[in-house]
């Protein structure tokens, strides 16, 4: 039986269930938001997040053509006259096939109307290597839409933050990008706490503590991220590990503070590491002028297409004996 508390109810969950909770809650208590996107409805999505929604909330929760353009369109479209659409782009990379509509109009709406419009349009979407997804379906693509004022960016990586983070996402009047992953959709199941008051924006956490360097992370691979740390700590290495699932807005203050904390810092991405998000985090931390003791480091996929080769796509993304082999030269001064 699930818990009951005053702030929700708590329930064992995978990353996709937790998706599929946070839509229909949103629904339910919203009656202006509209599901859509391609296969969404009747077959339920994808990879099955938006399961049971067309039969709970009939012609609220609808599929397209493939047309991402016309999605976003019309998506901007209908935020801006009131409803609150929550449209999924079934790969982040179809996305850029509505650069437009997304960079052009949903970012500029509230600046061209001097305030009195809004686009409280959520895009749900999902990037990252996975074994098979080739060149044009694993693009990790965060850093452009980082780049365009206007625009709120989120990256959950646990079950819980992929509630909390859509919940907060389609409550805001901006438009939000909720860049998931396929990759931890059927994960294992995990406590969430479901109901409550949508969260604020922002914010950095502490995954781990740690004395020898700080490393900034976000999206699935935290998780090889905290592999790593915990397997330098057999070895004497004590890194902390910060996650900020909220890109924009960006915690700068936490991650200035964790590197002061410990004088080095990484920042460990699956994105290409050239104009990574990466290197935003280090000139931030730099320009603060917090001491450090090494050089920064960035961690993330060679710039290159990823190959259609499962072992080889494995090959480029850093897994966890290369994360922890960056850090423990980062922190030891040799390879």
């Amino acid at each position: 039986m699930p818990e009951m508390s005053g702030t929700g109810e708590v329930r064992k969950l995978s990353y996709g269930e937790a998706v599929n909770a946070a839509l229909h809650r949103l629904m339910e208590e919203l009656p202006e938001t509209l599901v859509y996107g391609e296969d969404v409805g009747e077959p339920g999505g994808v990879f099955g997040v938006t399961r049971g929604l067309r039969k709970q909330y009939g012609d609220r929760a609808f599929d397209t053509p493939i047309s991402e353009s016309a999605i976003l369109g019309s998506a901007v479209g209908a935020a801006m006259m009131g409803r609150r659409p929550i449209v999924e782009i079934m790969w982040a990379d179809f996305s850029l096939v509505a650069l437009d509509q997304i960079v052009n109009q949903a970012a500029n709406v509230r600046y061209v109307s001097n305030g009195r419009l809004a686009a409280p349009l959520t895009i749900r979407t999902q990037q990252g290597g996975a074994p098979g997804a080739c060149a044009q379906h694993s693009q990790c693509l965060e850093a452009l839409f980082l780049h365009v004022p206007g625009l709120r960016v989120c990256m959950p990586s646990t079950p819980q933050d992929a509630y909390d983070l859509l919940v907060t996402a389609v409550h805001s009047d901006d438009p939000v990008l909720v860049v998931e992953n396929r990759t931890l959709y059927f994960g294992a199941k995990e406590e969430v706490r479901v109901g409550g008051a949508a969260g604020p924006m922002g914010g950095a956490r502490v995954r781990r503590s740690g004395t020898d360097a700080t490393v900034v992370t976000w999206g699935a691979i935290t998780a090889r991220v905290l592999e790593a740390a915990e397997s330098l700590a057999g070895e004497g290495v004590d890194v902390e590990v910060l996650e900020t699932p909220w890109l924009n807005p960006f915690d700068t203050e936490a991650v200035t503070a964790g590197a002061a904390r410990t004088g080095r810092l990484a920042v460990v991405h699956e994105a290409n590491v050239t104009g990574g998000f990466g290197a935003e985090v280090v000139a931030r931390v730099t320009e603060s002028g917090v001491p450090l003791s090494a050089p920064p480091l960035r961690v993330g996929t060679p710039d290159t297409r990823m190959p259609a080769a499962p072992v080889l796509a494995e090959a480029l993304v850093p897994d966890a004996a290369r994360i922890a082999r960056e850090l423990r030269a980062l922190v030891r001064g040799a390879s």
